[in-house]
């Protein structure tokens, strides 16, 4: 069937945003493929960065809320546009589960924009959610991913939890 990802949701500050993070993963998708064809292992380099930048994040988290109590980590994780970027449902908010489901990702647009195949998007979307995993890390929760729109499949599932 392969990857769909259409977005629903249409407003100046989203489509900033969609923008912006668009720009980013171009970025990351052009180095890491630069990277490759000079014969640098481009998927080390680019998880080790992406898990830096995740546990900076999870770590400014930790000083803002105790995100091992799910719902302080889910009204701290993301602010209400960047809820709105990625069409972003909390399904399950508690103290010990939160569950999020993504209707959309700019950052798989912007790869399928430079003309990327379905299994290098998922590729590169598995080296992003190292920076989720890390902010889970550094925050003391876990992180399940079961469902991701670049592997075809219709939402993101995030399950955060202890």
């Amino acid at each position: 069937m392969g990857i769909v990802n259409r977005s629903t949701v249409y407003d100046e500050k989203v489509d900033l945003n969609r923008s912006a993070i668009g720009h980013r993963a171009t970025w990351m998708g052009l180095t890491y493929q630069e990277m490759k064809a000079a014969g640098i292992d481009g998927e080390m380099i680019t998880r080790a960065a992406i898990k830096k930048k995740g546990e900076i994040d999870g770590n400014a988290l930790k000083e803002k809320c105790d995100p091992t109590d799910l719902t302080q980590f889910a009204e701290h994780f993301v602010s209400d546009v960047v809820k709105s970027t990625f069409q972003m449902d909390f399904t399950e908010v508690s103290k010990d589960d939160c569950v999020i489901e993504f209707h959309y990702c700019p950052l798989v647009a912007a790869w399928k924009k430079l003309g990327y195949d379905d299994e290098l998007c998922a590729k590169l979307c598995d080296m992003a959610m190292d920076g989720d995993r890390a902010i889970a890390s550094a925050a003391g929760i876990k992180l399940d991913l079961t469902k991701k729109i670049a592997d075809g499949c219709d939402v993101c599932h995030m399950h955060w939890h202890k």
